[in-house]
């Protein structure tokens, strides 16, 4: 029994941030602990768990006698995530150069060809986990671990921007392409090139996210609003 509520904690946790991540439950939107419990069927300790959780990891934040909010996407969000994407990944590519797998590397290429519906939420998370996966690879091809758990708790952060971006239009070609070029450039040890292409990739997705968010005037409103606070 005593390890019952830790295991249940662990699986509201995982639902619900799954949900948020994915943007099932909208940035902004207010949430309680009795409605949650209805929703996923859980008792109120693992969910009041979970929220304590998502608190922490700064996807939800407590309202006084009221519940929680999920935390809006800012334009500020953006910016510094994507600054120190810049910063880290474009150097771990370089580091990476005729270090990694390359056949693990064009495994997790492979993986992604799917590509994604533009609405479809979950062919989206199929895809942005072949991403993550991919990308993740690389950054542990230089052999860095502080460098790969780094960057992999910033591509974490990056799914919920994505999600938002992907949504707008369907970019799996140019992904695709990007990715392969990056693969070769890889494999082949050319250590300027894997930079400068992951350097691209990152600006062309800061580029997408902004756009989706400034397209939509609801995402937009809740961006600045909670920009100011």
């Amino acid at each position: 029994m005593g390890r019952t509520i830790p295991l249940l904690s662990d699986r509201a946790h995982e639902r619900i941030r799954h949900d948020i991540i994915t943007c099932a439950i909208a940035p902004g939107t207010e949430i309680s602990e009795a409605q949650l419990c209805a929703q996923y069927r859980l008792g109120k300790a693992p969910v009041r768990m979970a929220l304590s959780r998502l608190a922490h990891d700064g996807l939800v934040r407590a309202i006084p006698r009221r519940g929680y909010l999920v935390t809006a996407v800012t334009l500020k969000d953006i910016q510094d995530i994507f600054e120190l994407r810049l910063m880290l990944e474009p150097a771990a590519a370089r580091m990476a150069a005729g270090r990694g797998d390359a056949q693990r590397l064009r495994a997790l290429d492979e993986a992604g060809r799917a590509g994604y519906q533009p609405g479809d939420a979950r062919s989206i998370s199929r895809f942005l986990e072949a991403n993550k996966a991919f990308h993740v690879a690389i950054a542990q091809a230089t052999g860095n671990s502080r460098l790969a758990h780094a960057i992999e708790q910033l591509l974490d952060e990056m799914t919920r921007l994505l999600h938002l971006g992907l949504g707008l239009r369907n970019r799996s070609q140019e992904l695709q392409q990007e990715r392969r070029a990056l693969v070769k450039a890889l494999v082949r040890g050319d250590g300027s090139t894997a930079e400068r292409i992951c350097r691209e990739q990152i600006e062309t997705s800061r580029n997408m996210v902004l756009s989706a968010i400034l397209t939509n005037r609801s995402v937009m409103n809740l961006a600045l609003t909670a920009g100011d606070k």
